[in-house]
């Protein structure tokens, strides 16, 4: 099933690697696509709780979805993974 999340703080490459990278760990989940321009993470999963797995690690590395709050925390947080991200390419 493929599944679609709009995210906030989603700015660069640096950001759209960690969050490939980070994704990528979720064994259930495939071909993750992270559109910068449209603030879209696309992916497949097998069910909606792997879909909820998915949202939860989004907000975790600072990049909540559209319905989720996006307070200084989560901003910090997208900072630091977007640097991560720069770092690691």
């Amino acid at each position: 099933m493929k599944t679609s999340i709009i995210v906030q703080n989603l700015k660069c490459g640096g950001c759209a690697n960690t969050i490939s990278t980070k994704l990528s760990e979720i064994e259930t989940i495939s071909n993750i696509l992270v559109d910068v321009e449209e603030s879209k993470v696309t992916f497949n999963v097998s069910n909606s709780e792997d879909a909820i797995e998915v949202k939860q690690k989004l907000k975790s590395l600072g990049y909540p979805s559209i319905e989720d709050e996006n307070g200084l925390v989560s901003k910090a947080k997208s900072f630091v993974s977007c640097a991560t991200g720069k770092l690691s390419k």
